[in-house]
Formats: C-alpha cells, sequence, structure tokens
C-alpha cells in the first residue's frame, strides 16, 4: 500500500474539496483519496506534536499541535490544488492546437479515428489524455473523442464544444462538415480568447498589489535610508539584510507562486532536446564565460569604483553572463522555430493553391520555397532536397531522420508535413483543405499573440522594474548615504557606505531575478531555458544600471 494510501485510512472524510474535484482531469491521483491524504498527513504532524507535549508537560505545545496539524492538512491540500492549477493552466493553453490538429485532418482526410489519432500527438498531458482513450477504444466502433470531451465538459466547456463538434463532423455530409468544423475551431479559439483575457484580468489586480506593496514601497523606504539616518532614526545593517534580502524576496516567491498556479491559461513553448545539434552539451562554456566576465569586471569596478563593487560586479555580471550563455542556443532555436510558424500559415496556402491547380504536392513544396523568406524558405526547400535525392515522401521529407525540421522543432509545422503527406495520397481533392489549413493556423497564431500581449501588459512592469527601475533607485540612495555620511551598520553609528551598498545590492539581484521568472512565466509559462536566459539578461541590467546609478549620483553628490 502506497503512503498516501496508508494516510488517506487516517481521515474521516470521504469527500473532497470542489476546487480539488475539477483539477480531477490533471491528476495522476483521485482527488478525493489525495484530501484524505492531506488530513491524514495533518493527524501525523499534529500527533507528533501532541506526543512531545505529553513528555513535556506543556499546554502551549498543545495548542502548537492543534496548529501544526490543521497547517499541514491545509498546506497538503493546497499544494495539490496549486500543481492542478499549473498542470491545467498549461494544459488549456494547448487545447486550440489540438482542436485544430483534429480539425485539418478531417479536413484532408475525413475519419474520426485518424483524426483522433493525429490530435493524441499533441505534447503536454492534453495530448496524452487523448491518447489513452484512442487506445481504450481501438478495435470499438467509437475514435475515443466522445468519452475524451466528456471528461473536460466541466472544466473547459469550451473544449468539450469543440471536440464534440468535430467528433459529429466527420460522419455528417461535406457542406455541414465544414460548418461543423468551423464552428469547432471557433469554439476552441473563443474559449481560449475569453480565459486569457479573463487571466489578464484576474491578474491585473494581484500583480498590482505584488508591485506596490512588495517593490515599490520597499524601494521608497530604501530611498529614504539616508534621510533616516540624518534624522537620528537608527536603521542597522542586520534589520535591512533580515527584511530585504530575506523576508521581502520570499515573500515576493511565494505571491509570485501563487499568481503562477492561478494564470488560467499558458501557451507551453516548443520542446527542444539536448539532443538538438544547435545546443552544445558542452557545460563547461557557461562557466568558462561567466568566470571571464566576472574577473574582467570586478577588475573593471576596483579602477572606478569603491571596493564593495568589486563582488558585486563579479557576482551579478558572472551569473548573469553564464546564465546566458547557457540557455542562449535554446532560446535561438525556438526563435528560429518560431519564425518558421509564423511563415507556415502563408505556405500552406502557396502548397494548396498548387495542388488545387494540379500540381502534385511534392512539385508544390519545391515551388513554396521559392515563394517564402528566411527560416521558411531554408526549411522548405530543404525538405524538397531530400524528396529528390533521398527518394522519399513529404512527410519523411520534413520528419524523418534526417528530415529539414531536424534543426527547426516545430510540432505545429510537424503536423502541417504531415497533413501534406496524406495530401499527396488524396491528390488535388485535398488541395481546398490545404488552403483552409491556412486559415486555421492564422486564427491560431492570433489567438496566442493577443494572449500574450494581454498578460504582457499586466507583467511589462515588474520586468522593467527588475532590471532598471529597482536598480536604479537602490544605486542612488546608496549614493546618497555615501553623502551624508550617515549610511546604517552593525551598531547604527559608523558612517560606513559599504554595508549598505551590498545589503541593497543583494536585494536588487534578488529582485531583478525574482520579478524576471515572474513575469515571464506568467506570460511564456515555467520554461526553464527562457526563464534562465531572461533571468541572467536581467541581472546584468540590473548590476550595470545599480553601478552606474551609484556613480552619477555619487559624482554629482561630490561623494566619490
Amino acid at each position: 500500500m502506497s503512503l498516501i494510501a496508508r494516510l488517506a485510512r487516517l481521515s474521516p472524510r470521504t469527500t473532497a474539496p470542489q476546487a480539488l474535484l475539477d483539477t480531477a482531469p490533471l491528476l495522476d491521483t483521485d482527488p478525493r483519496l489525495l484530501a484524505a491524504a492531506a488530513d491524514g498527513a495533518g493527524i501525523v504532524a499534529g500527533s507528533g506534536v501532541a506526543v512531545l507535549a505529553a513528555v513535556t508537560m506543556s499546554p502551549a505545545l498543545f495548542v502548537v499541535a492543534v496548529g501544526v496539524g490543521i497547517g499541514t492538512s491545509v498546506g497538503c491540500r493546497t499544494a495539490v490544488r496549486t500543481v492542478g492549477s499549473a498542470r491545467r493552466s498549461r494544459a488549456l493553453g494547448a487545447a486550440p492546437a489540438l482542436v485544430s490538429r483534429a480539425v485539418l485532418r478531417i479536413r484532408v482526410a475525413p475519419t474520426v479515428e485518424g483524426a483522433a489519432a493525429f490530435a493524441a500527438e499533441t505534447d503536454g498531458r492534453l495530448g496524452d489524455h487523448l491518447e489513452e482513450h484512442v487506445r481504450r477504444e481501438r478495435g470499438t466502433p467509437q475514435s475515443g473523442l466522445g468519452a475524451f470531451a466528456a471528461m473536460w465538459r466541466d472544466t473547459f466547456p469550451a473544449l468539450h464544444r469543440a471536440v464534440t463538434l468535430v467528433d459529429a463532423a466527420a460522419d455528417a455530409p461535406e457542406d455541414e462538415r465544414t460548418r461543423a468544423l468551423d464552428r469547432a475551431m471557433d469554439a476552441a479559439l473563443d474559449g481560449t480568447r475569453e480565459r486569457a483575457a479573463d487571466a489578464a484580468d484576474s491578474l491585473r489586480g494581484p500583480a498590482t498589489a505584488l508591485y506596490a506593496f512588495g517593490v515599490l514601497l520597499p524601494l521608497a523606504l530604501v530611498g529614504v535610508l539616508p534621510a533616516a539616518g540624518a534624522a537620528g532614526l537608527e536603521a542597522t545593517v542586520p534589520a535591512i539584510v533580515v527584511i530585504y534580502d530575506l523576508l521581502l524576496p520570499l515573500g515576493l516567491c511565494c505571491a509570485g507562486g501563487w499568481l503562477l498556479a492561478n494564470r488560467p491559461v499558458a501557451f507551453p513553448p516548443t520542446r527542444v532536446g539536448p539532443d538538438h545539434p544547435d545546443v552544445p552539451n558542452r557545460r563547461w562554456r557557461p562557466v568558462v564565460a561567466g568566470g571571464f566576465v566576472a574577473v574582467c569586471s570586478a577588475l573593471a569596478a576596483s579602477v572606478v569604483l569603491p571596493t564593495w563593487s568589486v563582488p558585486f560586479a563579479g557576482v551579478g555580471l558572472g551569473v548573469g553572463v553564464a546564465l546566458v550563455v547557457a540557455y542562449r542556443p535554446v532560446v535561438a532555436v525556438r526563435e528560429r522555430a518560431d519564425e518558421l510558424e509564423s511563415a507556415l500559415p502563408d505556405a500552406m496556402y502557396f502548397v494548396g493553391r498548387r495542388v488545387v491547380d494540379g500540381v502534385s504536392v511534392e512539385r508544390a513544396v519545391a515551388d513554396a520555397a521559392d515563394e517564402l523568406d528566411g527560416v521558411a524558405r531554408e526549411t522548405f526547400a530543404a525538405a524538397a532536397r531530400r524528396q529528390r535525392q533521398l527518394r522519399v515522401g513529404v512527410e519523411a521529407a520534413f520528419n524523418g531522420e534526417h528530415g529539414a525540421l531536424r534543426s527547426v522543432p516545430s510540432e505545429r509545422t510537424a503536423g502541417a508535413a504531415e497533413l501534406l503527406g496524406i495530401a499527396a495520397q488524396e491528390g488535388r481533392p485535398a488541395g481546398r483543405a490545404l488552403v483552409e489549413t491556412a486559415d486555421h493556423l492564422t486564427d491560431l497564431r492570433r489567438v496566442e499573440a493577443a494572449a500574450r500581449r494581454d498578460l504582457a501588459r499586466v507583467t511589462s512592469t515588474l520586468g522593467n522594474t527588475a532590471a532598471f527601475f529597482g536598480p536604479l533607485v537602490g544605486g542612488t540612495t546608496v549614493a546618497l548615504a555615501d553623502s551624508v555620511g550617515t549610511a546604517p551598520t552593525l551598531d547604527g553609528s559608523v558612517p560606513e557606505t559599504a554595508p549598505l551598498a551590498v545589503a541593497v545590492g543583494v536585494y536588487v539581484l534578488l529582485l531583478a531575478a525574482v520579478l524576471t521568472a515572474l513575469s515571464t512565466g506568467l506570460v511564456r509559462g515555467l520554461d526553464r531555458a527562457t526563464i534562465g536566459y531572461r533571468v541572467g539578461a536581467a541581472l546584468c541590467a540590473a548590476t550595470v544600471t545599480y553601478l552606474a546609478a551609484f556613480r552619477a549620483a555619487a559624482t554629482v553628490t561630490g561623494g566619490l
């Protein structure tokens, strides 16, 4: 028996909160069992403290035992709900892509079984769930789409409606099938658009509160530290360190985690594996680059800035550059994939029009390369070249072992290539479906771009504060404290700037890392490469801004 099951047996309750039940499709365990296990964990934790209270005969510990038990139970349930919410936001971001794959597959070849299997190839938990339903229904008259749609009826009604329409469209006459598929795409896109708009609205208030009380107010208090010292108010460095370098960053992390867990939708990024040819596996490169920059920046700081700036410049720029070097290859691959996906609707339109005119799909792919630019031109030209040299089909030319998409991983383009392979078998009648595919891909791109723009309006202030505004205020504050000779120290009396400068500098770097990770996670999702790259860039910008602000303010006030 698993630990979860053992803990669940201790709970007197057999129900679960509705918030947990709503995440059932995304949890690997029954939410009722998880809720009971959370109660059991609370009972175990509280009992342990209660035993200690009985041994020590301490009444206060009995009260603590009750608090520990309740807190553990609530904490475990919150953790389960947070995991479920995070998985739901990521899964529902993939909903339009899944519906789009099913719709496009039926347009090219109207079989519901093929559409279900094609849609199940969508990356992520949503595609995994559909694949499970398809596998269960294999060998039966059902495709798995109906059962999959029913699972999402309460959690995401728009997805339920879209998949139900796709399921019904397969057996409908051709004119009705077209209308049903259009309505299915509209349902998925409208549902995602509404969720994204709701996300921006729901996050605006909490993000503003986090910015006001977690960033703006503390920075304002940093700005008055010189005046407080001049007025004789004690503000010791240990107090500043505890508040600014420990409590505030911890509070921002907790609040940011809550915001990330409760965002209604997130679009998963393109997967880039460690075996990608453009992603080097030499782990020493970031270390060497970061170490070299750290040494150079420390030497430069020692020439034009006070002694305390030497380790600050080395750590801030060294770690920042190491992160940028480590994750830049992955980010560059994703930028190329995004450029390819942005041109994919035009490519599918060119191919579809040529097929309608009676040209083979294989020849249409080569012709489309001449009409495209940039990465799309390179990819389609490479696919045409592989068809000719290796004597393989259209799909293999894109998705094969040595296919054109090996260096530009794009699930959407890979799916389009599979459709092209099917169209090559269907012949000229599939041309119109490929043209309609271009329209759907355009709508999909627009919805995702609009959703990211809505969220970016909420998070842009956080990102700018992390990289520039916060370091600017911090550096100016330290320079002013130095000029008036009232920088707080360990005993609150010696006018030494270094302790304050280091304490505020650490706060500036922590602020840059936490706020950048939060703003990036809200817009792009919790992707390690994207967050790591942007945090590295923010650390570099914050370090330079902090030191430059100190140097400029010190020069103006005559403190350096």
